[in-house]
């Protein structure tokens, strides 16, 4: 059989999306999450009794719970981001399908 002459193979596969969207928003999450894991620990270690800047009790739980809420927000818009990238074949649930990372 013939082919005619337009046309083109590229067109039956589905374009997939570009990378760098979701890996500029991976970086922007390991920031946030590097961010709020320096600011919980200086938080701590404020409050144990050895500051690496001199702040209040109180400023020095306020940047304990900041640094937590940081971290925990990075780590659920990150766990979103990879859940994401999961190529759209089977729909099964996330727990159920193999780590291919």
């Amino acid at each position: 059989m013939k082919l005619s002459g337009g046309f083109d193979a590229r067109r039956l596969r589905t374009r997939g999306h570009s990378p760098w969207r979701s890996r500029l928003g991976l970086m922007v999450m390991l920031v946030l999450n590097i961010a709020g894991a320096l600011l919980a620990l200086v938080g701590a270690a404020a409050l144990l009794g050895r500051p690496l800047v001199e702040t209040p009790e109180d400023a020095a739980a306020a940047l304990l719970l900041v640094g937590l809420f940081m971290l925990a927000i990075g780590i659920m818009l990150w766990r979103r981001g990879r859940r994401r990238r999961r190529p759209d074949g089977l729909a099964l649930s996330p727990h159920l399908m193999k780590r291919r990372d």
